[in-house]
């Protein structure tokens, strides 16, 4: 029946998370999953919502802020996981608690500017171009630290860790590599920004080997929400 499938398919990558977890020593409560439904309709989400599932990422401004506002549940944590250009930065500073995709300044202080004084500081993480594809957006590896002094200073932001998109058709020992070089970073970036405690990589067709290396945030779309239409899916843009 169709409005079990998305409860089945959480059930499915639930399990998948767990077999990871255990095959690489690491506790299941230490890596969350994010249900990415860009394009699916709200009722998607709210039979992931009534699965049990509560931290919902989303990639296009528009959308994303209108699932927000729309969904028949207060108690769920929403994750911007699309490029933001700085026109759309306002509703997501508004809306969300999660920004994952930071990657310049400019977009950081409006964030931090735009945030309502009522709300807890913005989560976010800073999006590294870790296979140096030109194709994607982020900072080079090189320059994470330099950014992460200056978003750490923002009063309303509170800078949590890294995240990355990696180049299309890479080998698993290329992917590996990648990981394991981001999880570094990341090391290294926790000696000087103590709270940089989360890793978003890893999606439908690579988070096993995403928490083999060290994620702790999983975006997964289309192995819950099942494919999008064909004009959704040129590129690899979420999960």
């Amino acid at each position: 029946m169709k409005e079990m499938q998305v409860t089945s398919r959480i059930r499915d990558v639930q399990q998948r998370i767990r077999d990871a977890c255990r095959l690489a020593n690491r506790p299941e409560s230490k890596v969350t999953l994010l249900a990415v439904s860009k394009t699916k309709p709200l009722t998607d989400l709210i039979e992931a919502y009534e699965a049990g599932q509560r931290h919902f990422a989303e990639n296009y401004a528009q959308e994303a802020v209108e699932k927000r506002q729309q969904a028949p549940f207060q108690d769920a944590q929403w994750h911007f996981i699309g490029p933001l250009q700085s026109n759309k930065t306002r509703p997501i500073a508004e809306y969300f608690d999660w920004v994952h995709t930071v990657d310049r300044m400019k977009i950081a202080q409006r964030l931090s500017d735009q945030r309502p004084p009522d709300r807890p500081a913005l989560k976010v993480l800073i999006q590294v171009n870790i296979s140096h594809d030109p194709a994607k957006a982020g900072v080079l590896p090189s320059q994470v630290m330099a950014l992460a002094d200056k978003v750490a200073l923002l009063p309303n932001l509170n800078l949590r860790g890294l995240m990355t998109i990696t180049a299309n058709d890479l080998s698993e020992e290329t992917l590996r590599q990648q990981f394991i070089e981001l999880k570094n970073l990341q090391s290294t970036l926790i000696k000087q920004h103590s709270d940089c405690t989360e890793l978003s990589m890893g999606m439908s067709g690579d988070f096993p080997l995403a928490i083999a290396c060290g994620a702790t945030m999983v975006r997964i779309g289309s192995d819950i929400f099942g494919s999008r239409t064909p004009n959704q899916t040129t590129q690899r843009s979420n999960a």
